[in-house]
């Protein structure tokens, strides 16, 4: 019998501390920064994020979305059997985050590793538990994406530091006879690591480099649009679907800028595209699965639909995922 894997259950969540444009405005002038909510809105479409406090790491917010995920798959932690958690702001330096989150679940003895490919690392762990799934080494798996970027971030950049906020969404993927991720297609070219990067490290129990994140948002632009879309059109080649075959499309929540426009290169209409960037920004591996909870407790994304998800970060990192819920 073929065996598939399957979304059964989505979760999110969010810290409670929520930071508009007006207030991040007011806090980034004390610093001798100098920006507005119309200068933000209008070249990211993002209104407020939500920021984590100091003493709540990517685990705690994890937990929180994993375990909303868990009830909705109707699943007890116990059944559990692979945890996954993309993140690019773990705990620690080790053990990974995902060997925290599994002993606060008090779940033990099954694998549990990070994936790091920054935005896309959701794609790339759904990817990963979905084969381990379908080569017979897990049932019941959690991915979790999970980020706490608000500690990386260099508040005396006004072209970063508005667009990213924290937040964790999770899945619950179990074995299947019938088909639920029906294609992947990742990639990476670490030729243009430099353009999306936090360039520091840990030497001697000192920072060495710069520990803050940086970017180069144009050319962050200009390649990010065409490879989401060449790697949308291979998952569908792979998944034997046309782009009209798409119900929904999750894309990552970066910028609605680089959203509308491979929307646009994908002729999916704006009713079609799940947007949440607006109100939690860009929480890199944690934005996928955010909007695809979002989107299936309001009712958008309904069972048996199909749903495109793709992604882009640091690294070069990208990639797209072909569902049926």
């Amino acid at each position: 019998m073929q065996i598939y894997s399957k979304i059964t259950g989505t979760g999110s969540y969010l810290p409670p501390n929520k930071v508009d444009n007006q207030t991040l405005a007011a806090q980034l002038a004390k610093e001798g920064v100098e920006t507005s909510d119309q200068w933000i809105v209008e070249r990211t479409g993002i209104h407020a994020r939500h920021f984590a406090e100091r003493d709540v790491p990517s685990s705690e917010l994890g937990l929180h979305a994993a375990t909303r995920a868990l009830e909705a798959a109707g699943k007890q932690a116990q059944d559990i059997d692979l945890i996954i958690v993309a993140t690019s702001t773990p705990d620690m330096v080790f053990p990974s985050t995902a060997t925290i989150l599994q002993n606060k679940l008090g779940v033990h003895g099954c694998p549990a590793f990070d994936v790091q490919a920054v935005c896309s690392g959701f794609i790339y762990a759904l990817t990963v538990a979905d084969a381990m799934i379908r080569a017979g080494t897990a049932k019941t798996a959690l991915v979790v994406g999970a980020e706490v970027f608000s500690r990386i971030l260099n508040f005396k950049d006004r072209t970063t530091c508005v667009l990213f906020g924290d937040g964790a969404g999770a899945v619950v993927l179990e074995a299947s006879e019938t088909p639920g991720v029906l294609s992947s297609d990742i990639h990476a070219d670490g030729r243009y690591r430099d353009i999306l990067c936090v360039p520091g490290n840990v030497y001697g129990g000192e920072i060495i480099g710069d520990p803050t994140l940086k970017m180069d948002g144009q050319a962050v632009f200009k390649l990010a649009v065409g490879l989401l879309d060449k790697a949308a059109r291979a998952a569908l080649e792979k998944a034997g679907l046309q782009l009209e075959d798409i119900d929904w499309l999750v894309p990552h929540q970066a910028n609605i800028r680089i959203m509308q426009s491979t929307a646009r290169k994908l002729h999916v209409p704006a009713e079609r595209v799940v947007v949440t960037v607006d109100q939690h920004g860009n929480t890199s591996a944690a934005s996928i699965p955010l909007a695809l909870d979002h989107a299936v407790r309001n009712g958008q994304i309904q069972p048996g639909q199909r749903v495109l998800m793709e992604g882009v970060g640091g690294g070069f990192t990208w990639g797209a995922v072909v569902v049926q819920m």
